[in-house]
């Protein structure tokens, strides 16, 4: 598998399983420990692609704010990750590996690869979806199985 299906493939899987997620906060008592989570992995991919695009916004841009209202989540969840999409489909393998720089936390110059960037965005949406799976058990729901190799395996047996 080449580093783009790598990508496209962790993206698309967390798209459906933060869709999900975003699908059963609503049963929640009080849910709003979970989108404040939800929130944050979309403000994670809005802030990542402005430094990634050289936005002069990135540097003020928050990683939790804002906190976006239930109803909106899904969208907000979908225009977050479009330019992903987008940019990730128009790169080269060569162009995957190329060098980042951007404007760190603490005012400095730092650099990443492209691909370690939008892998550290994928994995970033399993490690909340993980905190959220806790906050469904501790208000009473059942999380659901959103686990990658749910999507892979398959019975050969009866």
């Amino acid at each position: 598998m080449e580093m783009k299906e790598y990508l496209l493939e962790g993206f698309g899987f967390n798209d459906r399983a933060n869709r999900k997620m975003i699908k059963k906060l609503a049963g929640l008592p009080q849910p709003g420990e979970g989108i404040r989570y939800m929130s944050h992995l979309i403000n994670s991919q809005y802030r990542w692609m402005a430094r990634v695009t050289q936005s002069p916004d990135a540097q003020q841009m928050s990683w939790w704010d804002p906190l976006y209202a239930y109803d909106r989540l899904e969208a907000e969840w979908l225009a977050s990750l479009q330019p992903w999409l987008d940019l990730i489909g128009k790169k080269s393998e060569s162009q995957l590996a190329e060098e980042i720089s951007f404007v760190g936390f603490d005012g400095a110059r730092w650099s990443a690869l492209f691909l370690d960037i939008a892998i550290q965005l994928i994995y970033h949406s399993v490690h909340h979806r993980a905190q959220i799976q806790v906050i469904f058990r501790s208000q009473g729901l059942e999380p659901d199985f959103i686990d990658y190799i749910g999507t892979k395996y398959r019975r050969t047996e009866p």
